[in-house]
C-alpha cells in the first residue's frame, strides 16, 4: 500500500514538473528508487531486494535506448526505473506498453494538429507516383523539416495510471 502511495506521489509531481518545465526531477525519482530498495529489503529480505532490483533494471532498460538515441530525456528513463523499483518487473512492463500506446496517440494527434501528416502523405504519394529513388528521405512539401516534441513524462504517468487501474492484459 505504501508503495502505491509513493508511486502516485511521484507520478503527480513528475506530471506537474514535466508539463511546467519539461523536467522530471532527480529529487523525486532517486529517493523513490532508494526507498523501494530499502523497503523491499527490509520487509522481504533478499527476495524483496531482487524484486525491486529487477523492476528497476527492466524500467531502466525499456527506455535507455530511446534516451541514447536522443529521443527522450534522462528524467523519463529515471521515472520508469523508479516505477519498476517500486512496483516490480511485470507492472513496469505493462506500464511501458500503455505508455507507448498513449505516447503514440499523443504524437499522432500533434502531427495531425500541425498538418504535418497531410503534407507528409502528399509528399510520399508524389514520390511513389514519380518513382523517386530516395523514398527514405521524405521532406514536407514546403521544404521545411518539422519537429514535434512533447513532454513524454505525460505518457509515462498516464500509462502507469492505466496499469495501476486495469493491470495487465
Amino acid at each position: 500500500m505504501i508503495t502505491k502511495i509513493i508511486l502516485l506521489a511521484i507520478l503527480l509531481i513528475s506530471f506537474y514538473t514535466d508539463v511546467k518545465s519539461r523536467k522530471i526531477l532527480n529529487i523525486v525519482t532517486l529517493p523513490a528508487i532508494l526507498f523501494a530498495f530499502v523497503y523491499y529489503l527490509s520487509f522481504q529480505g533478499l527476495d524483496g531486494f531482487l524484486f525491486s532490483g529487477k523492476g528497476f533494471l527492466v524500467g531502466l532498460g525499456l527506455l535507455i535506448l530511446p534516451y541514447m538515441l536522443g529521443g527522450m530525456g534522462a528524467g523519463d528513463v529515471k521515472l520508469m526505473a523508479s516505477i519498476g523499483a517500486l512496483m516490480g518487473t511485470s507492472f513496469v512492463f505493462y506500464s511501458f506498453i500503455y505508455t507507448a500506446l498513449i505516447g503514440g496517440l499523443i504524437a499522432v494527434v500533434l502531427i495531425v494538429k500541425q498538418k504535418g501528416f497531410v503534407n507528409m502523405i502528399k509528399t510520399f504519394l508524389f514520390a511513389i507516383v514519380f518513382i523517386r529513388s530516395n523514398l527514405g528521405s521524405i521532406h514536407l512539401a514546403n521544404g521545411n523539416q518539422s519537429s514535434i516534441s512533447f513532454p513524454y513524462g505525460i505518457a509515462i504517468v498516464l500509462g502507469t495510471l492505466c496499469s495501476l487501474i486495469w493491470g495487465g492484459f
